[in-house]
């Protein structure tokens, strides 16, 4: 059982040192037969600043400070899910091990290079999709005893729980979830069957279901931001993250469409529901996965020694990362003409190596219906709409609790 988190997997690393998976032979062989990537992978922890706090990690334990150590504690990760810890849900990392132990390093400048690098994203793609095979077998669900470290654990259960109920319901997790109580580990036979864990029927009901007029939430998510007027192209990288429709829809031909429109994006973190629904009742024109970053932050986010690291983790470069990331496109044509074609883009963030399309091209879909998931972590999403679209009610950004998926989002003047 690990200790205190990130300290405890690497404490563990240190003392129990063992060979390399393969997938992690190529990577130390990209990084070391690449002599820009080596320069990178190994600035990066030598611009970390050797002083408190940067000398710990970002759970205030020991850091971790050479791609050598970095591919031993990714070892380590390949065979481990994500455990429950107080310490870390408080700094907002529980669930994302690797993003922790990267926290840092991916701040500095050359971590801003190294995790933008086309190449060392095609190796993490193959790294997390080695450990997603590991968080569907099931030693993956060892993590969800009823213990402090287990997610079904007293805390970790009521937390799962208050995040569901959103302030407004005071259901228990097993009147919420589509589980079995009386099994080991109520049911869940993996970490990803936990993590993409559904509701039960008539816990989220579909907002007037009966009214093209009215636009369902995608994701169970809080609000993050919400922009009118977005241009083609914007300079995204900068503090304030202006939208880039061409970037963020992949240079994709229809991108042109939403010139001018509006883009509404949420946050979901590790403890929501990560299933995605339709926003509208319509027909799905296109549906595809475009390959990405997963742990770039913004440049705005470099630290030095006089100049703090960030301390909002993964959801401060959201704006950013919708035009970088690894991403779900999907477009939409509304049976409703108000609204006509729309997008939803859902975004992996950090860990998340899976962004799940369960729809097909040309099928019709009604409001409410499933059209995806994420798997293995933290993610984003956005919705997108044509310039004269009248759409208005949006939640504002700063709530305390999410907005319940299928739940009314906004509506349309027709």
């Amino acid at each position: 059982m690990h200790r205190e988190w990130l300290s405890g997997i690497i404490e563990h690393v240190d003392q129990n040192p063992k060979e390399l998976h393969p997938v992690l032979k190529e990577f130390k062989d990209m990084i070391e037969g690449d002599t820009r990537i080596y320069l990178l992978f190994s600035s990066m922890f030598e611009q970390i600043p050797k002083k408190k706090p940067y000398s710990k990690s970002p759970t205030g334990l020991r850091q971790v400070r050479d791609y050598k150590h970095m591919l031993s504690v990714l070892n380590h990760l390949l065979t481990t899910a994500p455990s429950w810890n107080d310490k870390s849900h408080r700094v907002g990392l529980v669930g994302l091990p690797i993003n922790a132990m990267l926290d840092w390093p991916m701040g500095t400048s050359s971590g801003f290079a190294a995790f933008l690098d086309p190449k060392v994203n095609a190796m993490l793609k193959k790294v997390l999709n080695a450990w997603g095979e590991f968080l569907c077998s099931p030693a993956s669900a060892d993590v969800l005893g009823n213990d402090s470290q287990g997610w079904l654990g007293e805390t970790g259960k009521t937390d799962l729980t208050a995040t569901a109920n959103n302030g407004e319901t005071a259901y228990s997790f097993e009147d919420m979830y589509v589980c079995d109580p009386s099994a080991e580990h109520y049911g869940f036979k993996s970490w990803d069957a936990f993590f993409t864990r559904a509701f039960r029927e008539g816990i989220r009901p579909v907002a007037a279901a009966d009214n093209p007029n009215v636009i369902a939430n995608v994701c169970e998510s809080k609000p993050y931001n919400i922009a009118q007027g977005v241009k083609a192209r914007d300079h995204f990288w900068l503090k304030g993250q202006p939208y880039s429709l061409i970037d963020m829809l992949a240079h994709d031909e229809l991108a042109e469409h939403f010139v001018g429109g509006i883009v509404y994006q949420a946050f979901l973190n590790a403890l929501s529901y990560h299933r995605w629904h339709s926003p509208v009742s319509g027909k799905i024109v296109k549906a595809y996965v475009q390959d990405g970053t997963y742990y770039s932050e913004p440049i705005f986010e470099d630290f030095t020694e006089f100049h703090g690291a960030d301390k909002a983790n993964e959801s401060t470069g959201q704006g950013y990362i919708t035009a970088t990331a690894t991403r779900a496109i999907l477009f939409i044509e509304a049976d409703n003409p108000a609204i006509g074609l729309m997008a939803v883009l859902a975004v992996g963030m950090a860990e998340v190596s899976t962004c799940d399309i369960t729809v097909k091209e040309g099928q019709h879909v009604e409001k409410g219906d499933q059209i995806g998931m994420f798997h293995f972590g933290g993610s984003t999403h956005c919705l997108l709409f044509r310039k004269g679209v009248d759409v208005h009610g949006f939640p504002k950004p700063g709530r305390d609790h999410n907005v319940p998926v299928r739940s009314e989002l906004a509506v349309v003047r027709s």
